[in-house]
């Protein structure tokens, strides 16, 4: 698909349990569809397998719907498509990795990303895994970040967040290429 300023992007989403095939099956059917890729993440978690896409394409998202609902339904995946700008590259690079390991419970992902969001830190990519044992399971997190208010602002957040008994790590990552 040659680009052209009538084409439009969208933003599909795509959620089932994961089986082989999905990622092959959802590609061949959006290149037949005459479909170009933009940026992509797709991921395991907990039995199930997401997709995000961005998608460029000269039709309506209904006409998008049709191209991929067929092979989405074959699937078992659930499919939303969204309107969306593309910025592509358009890409920040983090200056901060943060790791963060505590028992788990109830909001510790909100009180970290809210003290850390409070400290200036614009998260770029957060993962995040239950470990341990189900009777004592530990939730973990990688963040990666532009530390917009500096390091210091961050490590003050941090504090607050080791002081509830959550272990958290900073390091700082070197963003020149070359």
């Amino acid at each position: 698909m040659t680009a052209d300023h009538k084409d439009k992007w969208y933003m599909l989403t795509l959620v089932g349990e994961d089986q082989p095939g999905i990622v092959a099956h959802v590609s061949a059917a959006l290149y037949e569809g005459g479909c170009y890729l933009g940026e992509t993440s797709m991921m395991r978690l907990g039995g199930n397998f997401t997709i995000m896409m961005m998608v460029r394409y000269a039709g309506t998202a209904h006409g998008l719907q049709e191209v991929v609902g067929g092979v989405a339904e074959s699937l078992g995946l659930r499919l939303h498509i969204d309107p969306i700008q593309a910025h592509l590259h358009d890409h920040r690079l983090p200056d901060v990795r943060i790791s963060v390991y505590g028992a788990d419970r109830a909001g510790i992902l909100a009180k970290v990303t809210g003290a850390l969001a409070e400290a200036g830190l614009d998260i770029l990519d957060l993962e995040s895994d239950v470990a341990g044992t189900e009777e004592e399971p530990v939730y973990v997190m990688h963040i990666e970040g532009h530390a917009a208010e500096g390091i210091p602002a961050l490590e003050s957040a941090l504090e607050i967040v080791r002081n509830e008994g959550i272990q958290a790590t900073l390091q700082q990552v070197d963003t020149l290429i070359g």
